[in-house]
């Protein structure tokens, strides 16, 4: 079984940028603002949330515990 240990904090850095990933790209398929604004808010939010994502990513994979149980 693997586990990983992550703090509330950590945990939420993780939920705020899916949510603002998510957020950009709502926003570029949405029709509410004019298309330049759409494009720049969109891509702006979407690139915030995929930049954060992966150094979070990497922090969470290194703290990765691999628990296995004995072979007998």
């Amino acid at each position: 079984m693997k586990t990983i240990r992550l703090t509330f904090p950590e945990l939420g850095l993780i939920a705020s940028t899916r949510g603002i990933l998510g957020a950009g790209i709502a926003l570029l398929l949405a029709e509410r603002l004019s298309l330049e604004q759409r494009k720049a808010v969109g891509w702006t939010l979407f690139l915030i949330g995929a930049l954060v994502s992966i150094p979070l990513g990497m922090d969470v994979l290194g703290k990765r515990d691999e628990t296995r149980a004995p072979i007998e």
